[in-house]
């Protein structure tokens, strides 16, 4: 809980809520259906109260139920407001394609998360016509999400099929490479490329000046 105050008195939230507040949304759990119904419906409210500013999605998730994390997706792309994906923690399985679907440009990961990708797997029971009707539909599901992370990574789709057979787990400046995200955070703003440019830039003027001027030739 968080409290806040004002000339009108005090305010209780839930952290989720004031997080909703700076248009911050948090998936911190197992994509499933009621999960993925409550980031539809902050999306959405966050969409109505300004479309044209940007959304936060924080992902720190194992995956879960690919139906669920598809409908997350399609709401992404149908909405107008850009968003921004960060991984903290871990971003896996259909969290790691939420983590793609971000805007070009505003896919992020924090220095010491990581991203797998992998196949969609899944038990079924009962006769076996019901069986194979179930892992028809499964293959389809998979298929489909080959397509969406190689469309947003620009990998082609035959090779996130290859490395998809097994579990591929990735570095943030491996996904980097992946096209997965877009930049490796450093610190809110900044990204370890950004903070790493600073600092040699810095380190060189330091240098420059404590050597003093170049002497100059005589003609």
């Amino acid at each position: 809980m968080v409290i806040e105050s004002s000339s009108r008195g005090e305010r209780a939230y839930d952290i989720y809520s004031r997080l909703l507040k700076d248009r911050i949304i948090f998936l911190g759990d197992t994509i499933e259906d009621h999960v993925a119904n409550l980031v539809i419906a902050q999306m959405l409210f966050l969409e109505s109260e300004d479309p044209d500013k940007d959304i936060s999605l924080y992902i720190n998730s194992p995956g879960g139920i690919i139906t669920s994390g598809l409908a997350i997706y399609d709401t992404m792309q149908y909405l107008r407001a850009p968003i921004s994906t960060i991984c903290i923690g871990m971003a896996a399985s259909m969290a790691a394609v939420l983590l793609a679907a971000g805007t070009p440009g505003k896919r992020y990961a924090l220095p010491h998360s990581r991203i797998m990708i992998h196949q969609g797997s899944g038990g079924f029971r009962g006769s076996t016509p019901d069986v194979m009707i179930q892992v028809k539909e499964m293959e389809a599901l998979v298929e489909t999400n080959h397509g969406i992370l190689a469309r947003h990574s620009g990998q082609p789709v035959e090779k996130v099929r290859k490395d998809t057979e097994r579990d591929y787990f990735m570095s943030p400046d491996e996904a980097m490479g992946y096209g997965i995200i877009d930049q490796v955070f450093a610190g809110r703003g900044e990204s370890l490329i950004a903070a790493a440019r600073d600092a040699t830039t810095e380190r060189a003027e330091k240098e420059t000046s404590e050597s003093g001027p170049a002497p100059q030739q005589a003609g």
